[in-house]
Parts: C-alpha cells; sequence; structure tokens
C-alpha cells in the first residue's frame, strides 16, 4: 500500500478541472485508488465521489493505493497532484 499526504493550497480547492484529471489519470490503473479526509473517503475513479469531498484550501487530504500496479500509479498521480500547483 502506497500513502502521501497533501494540503490543498489553492484558493479554489481542488476544483472541477483538476478533479476532472486526476479521474482520468486514476481511471486506467487496475489498483484501488482513493482519496481520504478526515471525514470521507473517495474513489479516484468517480468524478463525483471526488467533487463529493469538497476539497477546500487548508484541508489535509491522503492520496492511498493498493494493488498489482500501485507503484506506477503511485508516481503518474503524485507527479501530477504536485503538478497542478493546487497542494503542497
Amino acid at each position: 500500500m502506497n500513502t502521501k499526504q497533501f494540503t490543498a493550497v489553492d484558493p479554489q480547492g481542488i476544483h472541477a478541472r483538476p478533479a476532472s484529471q486526476l479521474v482520468a489519470a486514476a481511471t486506467p490503473f487496475a489498483s484501488s485508488i482513493e482519496l481520504q479526509t478526515e471525514q470521507r473517503t473517495a474513489n479516484l475513479k468517480s468524478i463525483l465521489e471526488v467533487m463529493g469531498l469538497a476539497l477546500k484550501q487548508g484541508l489535509i487530504f491522503t492520496l492511498q493505493l493498493e494493488g498489482e500496479d500501485e507503484e506506477q500509479a503511485f508516481t503518474a498521480l503524485t507527479n501530477l497532484i504536485s503538478e497542478t500547483g493546487l497542494v503542497q
């Protein structure tokens, strides 16, 4: 299992465009990929679940992956998340 914690720093939080980019990047992987906050967990392959987290500025969330291709998925997703500039 791979996990990494992030803090949303963009004033708009993780809004529709970056959320859809994350979902598109996660979908091809076979592994279970989730975003977790203190209160909720969302399947990163579901835009509705990701948007339902309402990841606002200052919110800490965890990316959690488990499965056969988790290493490749972890690398791809952490790079994408960092490149967006929306998180620390």
